[in-house]
């Protein structure tokens, strides 16, 4: 007879684990790296923005990386002041995926891509109006 080897792991569910570990493993780093480099410092090892730099105009993800950092610090005050729209824009995006995966569906179908990319557009351009924000910030006062 031969063993049973149905409850046994599958190379391929092997290279997943290792993929999931891998990236846990990189994104915790990159997090840590994000939590002690301040990125709020003029003198910090962060590049500036290369859509900033060419154009003038902020990104619809420049202030990311200080949102992260204020995140880590447990700052959800300064995160939304630095990006709101990354803040609310990322867990939704991330929820969307996991579900139509779990569901066995496409990750990211043309509409939504296009949602996506309408909405990222629509973002950089009023965060790049003048007097944005046009209400009064959460950390005056």
């Amino acid at each position: 007879m031969e063993p049973d080897t149905s409850s046994q792991p599958t190379q391929k569910q092997h290279g997943r684990r290792y993929a999931a570990a891998g990236s846990a493993v990189a994104l915790g780093g990159a997090l840590l790296y994000i939590g002690v480099a301040d990125p709020h410092s003029p003198n910090s090892v962060y590049p500036q923005c290369p859509f900033k730099w060419l154009t003038g105009w902020n990104c619809p993800a420049c202030g990311g990386l200080r949102m992260t950092h204020d995140l880590v610090h447990g700052h959800l005050a300064a995160s939304i002041n630095d990006n709101v729209f990354l803040l609310i824009a990322i867990p939704l995006l991330a929820a969307w995926v996991l579900v139509r995966r779990y569901r066995g569906q496409s990750w990211l179908p043309i509409p939504t891509m296009m949602t996506v990319l309408v909405t990222m557009s629509a973002w950089t351009v009023v965060r790049n109006l003048p007097g944005f924000p046009l209400v009064p910030t959460v950390l005056s006062g």
